[in-house]
Formats: C-alpha cells, structure tokens, sequence
C-alpha cells in the first residue's frame, strides 16, 4: 500500500567554506542516507571520466550529518534532504550561502507488507506498528509527524510508532516486516515495489 501525503521533501546542496584538508583529488561529501543509491551512480559515473578524482561519502540523516560537520567532521560538499540543517550551518559559517542550490524533490508515502486496508490516514491506528525516522534529525520523520498532528491521529498511535535513525532504516524495517509499514520517499519506495502491497488514493 502506499498512502500520499501532502508534505514534499526539498533536498538542496551546498559546499562547505570551512573544511578539513583533503588529499589532491579527494572530495568528501555528505549526504542524506535517501540519495545513497543516486549519490553513488553519479560518482561512479563522474570519476569514470575523471579517474583521478576520490569521492569520500558520508550517508545519514541530515541532522546527524549536520552534526558531524558541526564538530568538525570533513565535508567539502553538503547535500541535505531540507533546508532546515542548511540554515543552521549557513548562521554558523560553515556553508558558502553563494553555492547553496535546491535541485529536487521529493513525495512521502506510506507503504508497507501488511494485508490490512490502509486507504487512508486515518486507517493508521489499526496497525501496530509503523517506522519513521527520528523527527529530531531525519527531514521525513518530521515531515510524517506534521502530517500525523495536522489529520489529529499523532496521539492516537502512542506506543505505535518506531524510530529509525534514518529513510534507510525505516525501509529495511518495513521491508523485514518488523513493522506494518513505514514512511519513506517515494523514490525509495519504488526502487522496492516488487515487495509491496501498494494502493494509492488521494492526498489528504
């Protein structure tokens, strides 16, 4: 099943003006654990060309990633899954504001194994268990909890919900069945469609 919500994932970039010396042709790059697999393709292809040029990735939520840079982790290049932790490094100088670009977007959903109708949000509190990530420092945990206090059914699914630390995990943990399901981004979703009983209908 896959349930639409209204929320949309902004994912921006940008590149670091205070950053730990890297070796020549080394570039670190931190990124938000839902573009691993499209992180990985375009450096795959763009070191193919440019073999002498070493990509050192970083995945996680982009709180955490955030983080890290915060205390002095090396990133050259920051690419967040929303503008709230780039802001936060922007107040603090550690991103070049000049080179910060927004290029994607994204669509939350819910999906998950389970048999039982979920048609809607307000189907959620018959499940029993339901994954999101850490609204703390996951962009789409934050994203899903608005949804879940906006349609009024957040206290309803007290003792229900599972946190994951991040997009990555909320997925293997519906994948698993460890859970009912779990709210993901729709690119992610679909890069595992033949595990899913998916339904989509209309956003709430």
């Amino acid at each position: 099943m896959k349930t639409l919500i209204t929320r949309i994932a902004l994912l921006c970039c940008a590149l670091l003006t205070v950053a730990v010396p890297a070796k020549a042709g080394e570039l670190n790059l931190s990124a938000a654990a839902s573009l691993k697999e499209v992180i990985n393709a375009l450096t795959a292809s763009y070191t193919a060309q440019h073999p002498a040029t070493v990509f050192v990735k970083n995945f996680g939520s982009s709180g955490t990633l955030a983080g890290q840079i915060e205390n002095g982790a090396p990133a050259d290049l920051f690419i967040s899954a929303n503008t709230e932790w780039m802001e936060r490094l922007k107040e603090k100088n550690l991103v070049d504001g000049t080179s910060e670009k927004n290029f994607a977007f994204n669509t939350l959903v819910f999906a998950g194994r389970t048999t039982k109708k979920v048609s809607s949000m307000s189907d959620l509190p018959s499940l029993e268990k339901i994954a999101l990530g850490s609204p703390k420092s996951v962009p789409a945990g934050e994203y899903a909890m608005a949804a879940l206090t906006k349609t009024g059914i957040d206290t309803m699914l007290s003792g229900k919900l599972v946190m994951a630390k991040d997009v990555k995990e909320c997925l293997m943990y519906a994948e698993i069945g460890e859970v009912d399901g779990a709210f993901v981004y729709n690119t992610d979703a679909l890069q595992n469609c033949f595990l899913w009983c998916r339904k989509s209908f209309t956003r709430e």
